[in-house]
């Protein structure tokens, strides 16, 4: 079981150790330079179709970690007043209301932007192609339709909201609606509202590495559109583990807020 922390100060997700599992089982068909090693710079993979494969096991880098808009100014996401006091509320109470905290899944896009991996899956089943995601915190997953399918027009509120897919040259663009009306779009708190639209852009740019261009588009919560990029690195060798929130759970109801 992984240990799920919130902040004194920055509402974010802390893991106690890397993922480790199935450590003796190098992962099979993988570029590997001449003493073994994972070539993480090697060419992208592609499929039969020619399009970049972006199946794998990945893990958010850097500063993106917890708070997605750590590299831009205050004006590149300008808020509305509501959601600027909402947000300021949050950091005051050091993240005591955050859904994770009750095992909630976390959404689009903080499941990318948490310190656990996630696997990505390509599956072809005829007209029911899609692309799922695996996410190892709080075990959810996610499925992105790439049969054509639109957006549906009156959706069923979701954390995960509905994700559809298309290849866009070499990059694979995802577009996601449909989320309920308590969206912390990551561990910092930021909010967003029903009116929530995530458009993902995913690019692998060599075997080791992809780069995720996530634009958030909520009218009611911000002023304009604004886009984060968040810098993914292929995680070789292992596996995820399994993640059990409420297993012993014993610090939400010591959560008092400032």
């Amino acid at each position: 079981m992984r240990l799920f922390w919130i902040t004194v100060a920055a509402v974010a997700v802390l893991s106690a150790a890397p993922s480790a599992q199935w450590i003796t089982y190098p992962t099979p068909g993988i570029p590997r330079t001449p003493d073994g090693k994972p070539n993480l710079t090697a060419p992208a993979p592609r499929g039969a179709d020619g399009k970049p494969d972006l199946s794998g096991l990945w893990l958010t880098q850097g500063i993106y970690i917890g708070n997605i808009t750590k590299d831009l100014k205050p004006e590149d996401v300008p808020m509305q007043p509501w959601a600027e006091a909402l947000h300021k509320t949050r950091l005051e109470n050091h993240g005591k209301d955050d859904p994770t905290g009750r095992c909630v899944v976390g959404g689009v896009p903080r499941s990318t932007a948490v310190p656990y991996p996630f696997k990505i899956v390509h599956t072809t089943n005829g007209s029911g192609s899609m692309v799922v995601i695996l996410y190892e915190a709080v075990h959810s997953y996610r499925q992105i339709f790439t049969d054509g399918r639109p957006l549906p027009k009156d959706p069923n509120p979701q954390w995960f909201g509905y994700s559809v897919g298309k290849w866009d040259g070499d990059t694979f663009v995802v577009a996601s609606a449909g989320f309920n009306d308590n969206v912390w779009l990551d561990n910092n708190g930021r909010p967003a509202t029903d009116q929530l639209k995530v458009t993902e852009k995913f690019t692998r740019k060599d075997f080791g590495h992809m780069n995720v261009a996530v634009t958030i588009d909520d009218p009611k919560t911000y002023k304009k559109p604004w886009t984060v990029n968040i810098p993914l690195i292929y995680q070789p060798d292992t596996e995820m583990i399994e993640y059990m929130c409420p297993e012993n759970e014993k610090d939400y109801d010591r959560l008092v807020g400032k």
